[in-house]
């Protein structure tokens, strides 16, 4: 079973222009508006590659209302606790030339007898045949070394963690040894304290200082130059797929999507690899936050080279 956390959900309006005049007239030329936040994100990529999950978190308001609509359109089953305010809406503008300018809410404020009853539900649905994925950014209220606290919490069910974070909330996390991770280079540069652009062997070399960590799978994302992949066998390198690109939003949370599909439906560390290339490039294909159909996804799996590493 797979449960993924969205503590800071939104409403993702993203709109399409030819460019970006700061400080002047802008014409949009395409909206759209779909249900985000990362942790839903995954779960509609998931239910995009034949999967199932349930997704969890807060949701306030209209805006609230509006993405449990579409997650029950979408068959996807929820749980989420109600809080006061207004679930936040995320603007995405995107150039013709793929440049993404985004603007983020805050989000409405989370108590803590609120943030304590997420626990508790998430410790009720835990057990060893369960992986949560924590990712994306977290409300007002809540402390930076919530996913830390939530993988001890469900460790102890004997469940499995997926992480996705950026900053603090990476940095506390790691303390909780989550079981999977999905960095960026840009996360792991910060996180080690690197003042100029790391090498690929660095990076396994990061990469390994992970799974020492207690993590079992380290995917590194690198943008259009691909990913790096390991476990405790293999170190790989997958270059990035050509595809006719929309825009880089969702991408990452698509081959997050495929990790914990991967896992779910107990794959090996190649069709692991070669399915969050694919869903990670069918993603950026796509308009808004929507998630790359299967038979793309199937499609741009062909196309995966994988090339081991040596440290």
């Amino acid at each position: 079973m797979i449960i993924t956390v969205t503590m800071n959900p939104a409403i993702d309006k993203t709109v399409d222009i030819e460019r970006l005049e700061r400080g002047g007239l802008n014409r949009i030329q395409n909206v759209e508006m779909d249900a985000g936040g990362k942790g839903i994100n995954v779960s509609k990529t998931i239910k995009a590659l034949g999967g199932e999950s349930l997704a969890v978190g807060f949701l306030g308001g209209k805006a609230g209302e509006a993405i449990e609509s579409v997650l029950k359109d979408w068959g996807i089953p929820a749980d989420f606790i109600q809080v006061g305010g207004e679930t936040r809406t995320n603007l995405k503008v995107v150039e013709k030339m793929g440049e993404v300018t985004e603007l983020n809410e805050p989000g409405p404020a989370v108590s803590e007898a609120q943030v304590e009853e997420l626990l508790s539900k998430l410790e009720s649905y835990a057990d060893a045949d369960t992986l949560f994925v924590l990712a994306g950014s977290i409300p007002k209220g809540v402390d930076k070394n919530i996913y830390k606290v939530i993988t001890e919490r469900v460790h102890k069910k004997g469940a499995k963690v997926l992480m996705d974070a950026d900053g603090e909330l990476f940095v506390h996390g790691l303390e909780g040894k989550p079981d999977m991770v999905k960095p960026n280079r840009v996360e792991l540069e910060a996180y080690y304290h690197l003042d100029y652009r790391a090498s690929e062997s660095e990076l396994a070399s990061m990469g390994r200082k992970l799974l020492n960590n207690g993590s079992s799978l380290a995917a590194i994302s690198l943008g259009q130059m691909g990913a790096l992949f390991l476990n405790e066998e293999r170190i790989v390198r997958c270059p990035g797929l050509t595809v006719k690109a929309h825009s880089t939003v969702g991408a990452g949370d698509a081959m997050v999507a495929a990790l914990a599909y991967s896992w779910d439906k107990k794959l090996d560390f190649e069709h692991t690899v070669q399915l969050g290339m694919a869903a990670s490039a069918g993603a950026v294909t796509t308009i808004g936050t929507k998630p790359p159909a299967r038979e793309v996804v199937d499609e741009l799996v062909k196309q995966v080279v994988i090339e081991d590493v040596k440290e």
